[in-house]
């Protein structure tokens, strides 16, 4: 008898859910270079968004920092938190009440001539009125020839609805840096 209940209750495994991805708007980051990069007019339709980039910096380092902010805010309503590891050693830090989320690092001018720093940002339920926001982003470049790798998460303080954001670079990005962003549906 307890076999026969048992097996009622199971049920067939269902298939996972796949979520897709939307272009919204891409930059390429011209011959001058650019200190920032801006989306606007964000649509609301999504689940959460997602930025793919490629990005070099012009500063006199091995690697840059991005930092992000949303709907043109400026005030100290954020904060941040990081993981870094290069195979030999591992950095931990953040900030809060900050004016920005520093979102990821890409290399600099005292790094591999032509190399450039990956990263992928996603943010969370960008469209709900009903909590802050949150940002996670997985980032990566070579640091002549020994790569740095990190992990970092930010929180916006504000239940408005993300429509605009803005990347902004410690110095400027080098041209060919593309920054592309996506809807994701859920």
């Amino acid at each position: 008898m307890i076999g026969a209940i048992v097996a009622g209750t199971l049920s067939a495994p269902t298939a996972p859910v796949t979520n897709s991805y939307e272009s919204i708007a891409t930059v390429t980051v011209g011959s001058g270079g650019s200190s920032s990069v801006s989306f606007s007019s964000i649509p609301s339709t999504f689940k959460h968004l997602q930025i793919r980039a490629i990005a070099r910096a012009s500063g006199p380092y091995t690697y840059d920092q991005t930092n992000m902010t949303f709907n043109s805010d400026n005030g100290s309503n954020y904060s941040w938190h990081q993981v870094n590891g290069n195979g030999s050693s591992v950095t931990a830090n953040g900030g809060t009440s900050t004016t920005f989320i520093r979102i990821a690092d890409e290399t600099a001018a005292n790094n591999n001539a032509n190399c450039f720093g990956g990263m992928v940002i996603d943010i969370l339920d960008y469209a709900d009125t009903n909590k802050n926001k949150t940002a996670r982003s997985l980032w990566g470049y070579d640091d002549n020839s020994t790569g740095t790798i990190g992990l970092r998460s930010g929180l916006w303080r504000s239940t408005s609805a993300v429509s605009s954001i803005t990347l902004v670079c410690s110095n400027n990005w080098l041209q060919y840096s593309s920054f592309a962003l996506y809807g994701v549906k859920g």
